[in-house]
This record gives C-alpha cells, sequence and structure tokens, in this order.
C-alpha cells in the first residue's frame, strides 16, 4: 500500500471515530438527560467527557493535518469549491464543539456532586443541557455535509 492510500484510509477511520463518537456520546446523554436518574446521569456525563478526550479531540486534530496532506499530495486547489465548503463546515462544526466541551466538563461536575449528594439536578445543569443540545445540532449537519462533500466531490460554482 502507498503513503497516500494509507493515510486517506487513516484520515476516513478517524472520521468515523470522530463524527460516531460524537453522535454516541450525543446519543447516550441526551436520552439519559430525559429518562435517568441523577447518578446515571453523573456516570454518562462522565463517560462523554472521557470519549471526547480519548477519541474525539486526536480525531479532531488528526482530520485536518491529514486532510491537507492528502490535498497537497491529490493536487487539489485550495480554491476548489467542494474543499473549500468542506474546510468551512468543518470550522463551523468546530466553533460548536469546542464550547460543548466546556459545557459538557461543567455538567459532569455539576451532575457528580449533585449524584454525590443524592440531590436533584439544579437549574444550571439543565440549562447547559440545553445548549449543549442546541450547538450539537449544526455540528453534525455540518459533518454530515463536509462527508457528503468527500465522498461525491460535487462540482460547485
Amino acid at each position: 500500500m502507498n503513503t497516500y492510500l494509507l493515510v486517506k484510509t487513516l484520515h476516513i477511520l478517524s472520521s468515523v471515530l470522530l463524527v460516531g463518537t460524537g453522535f454516541g456520546s450525543a446519543f447516550y446523554l441526551f436520552f439519559t438527560n430525559r429518562t435517568g436518574p441523577t447518578q446515571a446521569i453523573a456516570t454518562v456525563s462522565r463517560l462523554v467527557v472521557r470519549a471526547d478526550w480519548w477519541f474525539t479531540t486526536p480525531a479532531v486534530i488528526f482530520q485536518p493535518l491529514s486532510g491537507f496532506w492528502l490535498m497537497r499530495m491529490g493536487g487539489w486547489a485550495w480554491d476548489t469549491p467542494w474543499l473549500l465548503a468542506s474546510v468551512v463546515l468543518y470550522l463551523l462544526a468546530g466553533i460548536c464543539w469546542l464550547p460543548v466541551v466546556w459545557i459538557q466538563i461543567r455538567m459532569r461536575k455539576i451532575a457528580a456532586e449533585s449524584a454525590a449528594e443524592g440531590q436533584a439536578l439544579p437549574p444550571l445543569y439543565w440549562r447547559y443541557a440545553r445548549i449543549w443540545e442546541r450547538l450539537g445540532y449544526p455540528a453534525f449537519l455540518a459533518m454530515v455535509a463536509v462527508y457528503f462533500l468527500m465522498v461525491v466531490k460535487p462540482t460547485l460554482s
């Protein structure tokens, strides 16, 4: 296997890890928030933060590095419309994701404290949860659009 195909394979796998971990984590926290007791929410929020550090963060870093390398080796120009749109959408997802990381850490702390004290989650937790959810939708849709652009490479004008 040549280097280009190896990097392309790793790029695809890391994108799957990035989007899959994000979607899976969001799924579990979203539904646990709606049905779980405080202890379950504390456990799931702790695992969501851990998944972001272990899986999402390395993929977020690897994606642009491998993508730019593939772009260069594949002969794609910066001003190729589908590529430029992909970069803009990736940045949009990142702009949504960065505050989500901070919010998830806060949610984890609040949930852990509430569970340890045997208390219900305070209104601040639910405020963070609403913001977390609202930022997740555009980030996820942006990444779906990036997948489309990367696979189809449409001619955009």
